[in-house]
């Protein structure tokens, strides 16, 4: 577990879809998570402030329960609620690279990089561009040190993180939510060793 992230339930089976709840109120964020628990069968994998002052909420469970848990957020968070998720078949790297810092040994072939400016967004962003192309994830940091910001970087060959960056930067984008994509291909090693 890190400290840079969110600490995430691993106690819990992580079903394929999830659902995620991004309030402007930690009151308010508090208030949401407990209207939702009420709502549907779901099992909170996370809820809890983040910087700045925001309040985050993920959630796994079936899809119809979490559909009716995101509809009962989002009406008791009213004008509170800056964004939300339902990914029915999250990709299997997006979790696990939550519950562990990412670190790189070596070289890399290409490095890519996705900033937005909700942790939604950028989960969102991150199942994108893991499903586009053949891409390992290396981080996934939301919104605590960032000023509540989120980004993600992930590797592989040039031409295929060239690709997935492209298909996260598009779906942030579309949403209004993209501060920058870059792409860097062969890394300086002294840089690397920072990742």
């Amino acid at each position: 577990m890190n400290d840079r992230n969110p600490q995430f339930r691993t106690d819990v089976e992580l079903e394929p879809a999830i659902g995620l709840l991004e309030l402007c109120s930690v009151a308010r964020g508090v208030e949401t998570a407990d209207a939702i628990l009420w709502t549907a069968n779901i099992e909170l994998l996370f809820a809890e402030p983040v910087q700045p002052g925001k309040f985050v909420m993920l959630f796994t469970g079936g899809v119809q329960d979490l559909e009716a848990a995101l509809a009962r957020g989002a009406e008791a968070a009213g004008c509170d609620l800056v964004d939300r998720l339902l990914i029915q078949q999250i990709h299997e790297q997006v979790p696990a690279i939550l519950q562990r810092e990412g670190k790189v040994n070596g070289t890399l072939d290409a490095l890519g990089i996705v900033e937005t400016t909700t942790v939604a967004s950028s989960i969102l962003s991150a199942d994108a561009a893991l499903k586009r192309s053949t891409v390992d994830l290396i981080e996934l940091r939301i919104a605590n040190g960032l000023g509540g910001k989120s980004f993600f970087t992930l590797t592989g060959e040039v031409s295929d993180v060239r690709s997935a960056v492209a298909a996260g930067a598009e779906l942030a984008g579309e949403r209004g939510l993209l501060v920058r994509d870059v792409v860097i291909a062969r890394p300086h090693a002294d840089l690397v060793r920072h990742l």
